[in-house]
């Protein structure tokens, strides 16, 4: 992977929130890339639960200040920086007052989804490109993790389809069994065709539950790794039924060597 550019866009990342099976392999794959001799940039939503103090996290002046249109809102954006202690990693962190300051991730402390997770995850892809734009760095790579930024793909392949910076960037997603009860607000389609959208390109979005989430990001990928050694069925088959390069699950003991392999044979080949 020497010299190779890939961005990781993940929702969760270890050391800044709790191990999981996607904070610990958006940890793990960077750390191996970047001893490999390969470049690297993790980007993630600056939660309000991230204890800026304890992880020197610090705003970037000149990345931040622009407006994302959300829904015909202008929500400012805000890029914090931090390095992972010992890994000469940094981190890029997307923000907003309104969207990210909450003392909570995901869900409220009953564990209802917020009901604003639609926008945050638009907001989300949106300032990971224009952020990445801005630094104009072009990644060989770029692969997401968790169902946060899973619009990623779709606003890359159809959004900024004509970026000329992401012409040659290769989209994989891995897909956990990091389900949610329900849907996520039923006017996100309306939010998502504001920007421009095609109605079919997102008719799954009608019903925004995880699995369709996840068939969007799937759909608009390059190739799918298998991050949960099992996944919804319905999320398998649909999976199985695409001609995609394809990588089934390895733990976080044994995914190296097939990492590497994927991302040089088969992703950057395909």
């Amino acid at each position: 992977m020497k010299d190779k550019r890939i961005l990781y866009v993940s929702s969760e990342v270890v050391p800044y929130l709790p191990e999981t099976e996607i904070s610990s392999m958006s940890f793990e794959a960077p750390r191996m890339v970047n001893k490999q001799g390969g470049q690297i940039r993790i980007f993630m939503p600056r939660f309000g639960n991230i204890n800026e103090r304890r992880h020197q996290l610090h705003e970037v002046i000149r990345l931040s200040g622009i407006n994302l249109v959300i829904n015909d809102l202008d929500m400012p954006l805000i890029i914090k920086v931090a390095s992972i202690p010992k890994e000469r990693i940094q981190v890029y962190f997307i923000d907003n007052e309104e969207y990210f300051k909450r003392k909570a991730t995901l869900t409220d402390e009953d564990g209802n989804l917020f009901s604003d997770n639609d926008e945050r995850a638009i907001f989300f892809a949106k300032g990971v490109i224009e952020t990445v734009k801005k630094l104009n760095w072009a990644p060989d790579i770029i692969h997401v993790n968790g169902w946060l930024a899973s619009l990623l793909p779709l606003y890359l392949k159809e959004y900024f389809k004509t970026e000329p910076l992401f012409a040659e960037s290769k989209v994989v997603t891995s897909v956990y069994n990091q389900n949610f009860e329900g849907t996520l607000n039923k006017d996100m389609i309306k939010k998502v065709a504001f920007d421009g959208l095609d109605a079919e390109v997102i008719k799954t979005l009608e019903t925004p539950d995880y699995n369709n989430l996840m068939k969007l990001a799937i759909d608009h990928s390059d190739a799918i790794i298998k991050g949960s050694e099992t996944l919804p069925k319905e999320l398998e088959d649909h999976i199985d039924g695409l001609d995609k390069p394809t990588l089934d699950y390895h733990s976080l003991e044994e995914f190296a060597e097939p990492y590497t392999e994927f991302y040089t044979n088969s992703v950057l080949n395909s």
